[in-house]
């Protein structure tokens, strides 16, 4: 099978049961985001934001639109510059681990005409670890194989990415990130236009993942049910509304003070 590098857009830099508890190994470690800020030219992105991501946690980051939810994942993993603050993570920069960490952007960031298979998308997910022009192992080809079958997209290994439905693709890169065996898995956006077998899919792998001690952080907009399947969240509006477990954060003053004024959300949320 051939591999390609499948393309952001410019503007982004077993057997047939998975087992997540056997190719993991868990991480004790925080994210830790001290006093970052990020600055677009004139306008003031986010504010001097403090919280601190675990492990072992699915961890969620919520607010309106253009509170900064992606810029701040972005500039966890220096795909913005900051103004100011640290992110770090075991005492050292997260952007200088890189290889630590499995990241999938919006949908509306990724090429879907770039001429690649599912294959050949979940491959991508070992040139980390095998490394530049070099042969991939069958280690690494039985991985991939894992993480498709998963997310139920074994069966749709040699069809061309942009030929599958929105979950589809979404299931396909999460196969990716499964396939990096990371320690941090970073999603921004993955419920976005998705059918909702993809979404219990993908909030099972989520759950695994977190169980198995990984750091799982989310970027999502939705106030809806899905917003119960989080313990911790970090709620912006350009600056830290709230952050904590999903019964400190989802209060009426907090909601009050991120979407300025009165907001739905699921009632058995909190």
């Amino acid at each position: 099978m051939r591999t390609v590098n499948f393309p952001l857009k410019p503007d982004s830099s077993f057997d047939s049961v998975y087992s997540m508890q056997d190719n993991l190994t868990p991480s004790t470690a925080s994210i830790n985001i001290a006093h970052v800020g990020v600055q677009y030219r004139t306008q003031e992105a986010l504010r001097d934001v403090n919280c601190v991501v675990k492990p072992g946690r699915l961890t969620g980051i919520f607010g309106p639109n253009g509170a900064g939810k992606s810029t701040l994942m972005k500039a966890m993993l220096g795909l913005v510059p900051v103004s100011s603050g640290t992110v770090l993570y075991q005492e050292k920069a997260l952007m200088q681990q890189l290889e630590k960490i499995a990241y999938v952007p919006q949908r509306n960031q990724i090429d879907w005409t770039y001429p690649a298979t599912v294959w050949d998308v979940v491959m991508m997910g070992r040139v980390k670890k095998t490394g530049w022009l070099r042969s991939f192992s069958a280690v690494s080809r039985q991985e991939s194989k894992n993480a498709l079958k998963r997310v139920g997209m074994w069966e749709y290994c040699d069809r061309p990415i942009g030929q599958l439905s929105g979950g589809q693709q979404q299931r396909v890169f999460l196969a990716r990130a499964l396939a990096q065996q990371a320690d941090i898995f970073c999603f921004d956006e993955p419920l976005v236009g998705i059918d909702q077998k993809t979404q219990s899919i993908i909030f099972e792998v989520f759950h695994e993942l977190a169980t198995a001690g990984k750091i799982v952080l989310v970027v999502n907009h939705d106030l809806g049910e899905s917003i119960t399947h989080f313990d911790d969240l970090i709620l912006l509006n350009r600056e830290l509304i709230a952050t904590g477990s999903r019964q400190q954060v989802l209060t009426q003053q907090n909601l009050y003070r991120a979407y300025s004024g009165q907001v739905m959300y699921f009632d058995d949320a909190a």
